[in-house]
């Protein structure tokens, strides 16, 4: 890995103008910082016609890029669109649209990168005659989480109520410019990438924090339905999305991604052995507060939401237009992610009983949420 910084005042230009004039893709990858981001740098590297990946982030990754030559560029920043000519980069995939700061970066920052980062890098692509194709990763809280939710979001159901804040009106907002960018460049493909929460051995993700913290709050009386969707097929989804459509399947557009089936947070927290404690929904804010307060997870109004109500999508157009179908179910995603975070408080079995009992008790309502939310379960899409 060979590694350059350009910054928005630098004079810096490209000695060897040989490697922009090279054949074949041309592939730059934004948030290649995170985990995520430098698996995919390396694994695009093996795609065939593949010639070069540019690999771009504000901070230099701690794990290796293969071959990429990693670029130290502030997406933020209009140094970008330098970066995107003197490649002559034609595939774009951005992966810098995260919930979770890295490092000490706070809500702040990653506002910016989302939203800011976005319109710089939509308004260098929309000046380069090089990019042909473009590749957003989104994410599924931009239905947000409601009481009125439909049982199964497709890609085109509009949300009850609009996200209010935090990183599911980040991803509202990006997809926004996104569309305006495909009106100003029809001649890009453009394919956003809705992914369901991902886990797996190595997530980052404030989900997957609250998940592993030894004892999970839930919000009494609710037992949300979850889809997960395993790293590995982030990761291969991606490549589908980045290269040239195979026959009879088409890559341009919007696309919900999520593994097969649903589970309930019930059925998490016994398959993690962690107990759970029941907070009365008014007091969940002042718990989210306190726990954002000593770190130990970013329990923020729209995770509230989501532990509250959750979210299931539709998985159609993903295996019938997209052409895509995960290698892991949303139950073999969750199973991975319980191996890597280790035994936890009890015995799965006990915290199965225990939350049986509990709610088998009158003063619970009996068959209340809990009890008919295990019943909805009876497809790959949640339907109830």
């Amino acid at each position: 890995m060979t590694a350059r910084e350009v910054t928005a005042g630098s004079r810096y230009r490209f000695t060897d103008r040989r490697k922009a004039l090279v054949l074949g893709k041309v592939v730059l990858v934004t948030g290649v910082a995170r985990q995520l981001g430098g698996r995919f740098v390396r694994r695009v590297q093996r795609e065939p016609g593949v010639d070069r990946v540019v690999a771009v982030d504000a901070v230099e990754p701690a794990h290796p890029l293969g071959d990429a030559e990693f670029v130290r560029a502030d997406i933020r920043q209009s140094a970008i669109a330098r970066v995107l000519a003197e490649y002559s980069v034609d595939t774009v995939v951005h992966l810098d649209v995260s919930g979770k700061a890295l490092g000490a970066g706070g809500r702040t920052a990653i506002k910016e990168t989302n939203v800011i980062g976005t319109m710089q890098l939509l308004g260098a692509c929309q000046k380069s005659p090089t990019v042909q194709r473009l590749v957003v990763k989104s994410s599924t809280s931009v239905y947000g989480s409601a009481s009125r939710d439909p049982a199964v979001f497709t890609e085109n159901t509009p949300p009850k109520s609009l996200p209010s804040g935090g990183f599911a009106k980040d991803a509202v907002e990006v997809e926004g410019y996104v569309r305006g960018f495909a009106r100003r460049r029809p001649d890009v493909a453009v394919c956003v990438l809705r992914f369901a929460n991902i886990l797996g051995p190595q997530p980052d993700s404030p989900l997957a924090d609250y998940l592993s913290l030894p004892v999970l709050p839930t919000v009494f009386g609710y037992d949300p339905r979850l889809q997960f969707v395993h790293e590995d097929d982030v990761v291969d989804v991606l490549g589908v999305a980045a290269r040239e459509p195979r026959r009879g399947t088409l890559n341009s557009g919007t696309f919900n991604i999520a593994g097969d089936g649903v589970l309930l947070l019930s059925q998490c927290s016994r398959r993690l052995g962690r107990p759970t404690v029941p907070v009365p929904l008014p007091a969940v804010t002042w718990v989210g507060s306190a726990l954002r307060t000593v770190g130990m997870t970013d329990f923020s109004p729209e995770q509230i939401r989501l532990l509250t109500h959750g979210r299931v999508v539709s998985t159609v157009q993903m295996r019938e237009t997209l052409g895509f179908r995960p290698e892991f179910t949303t139950a073999q995603t969750f199973a991975e992610f319980v191996r890597s975070r280790g035994a936890g408080l009890l015995p799965p079995e006990a915290v199965g009983r225990a939350v049986d009992r509990l709610g088998a008790l009158p003063v619970l309502g009996g068959a209340g949420p809990r009890e008919s939310g295990a019943g909805t379960v009876q497809n790959t899409h949640g339907a109830r």
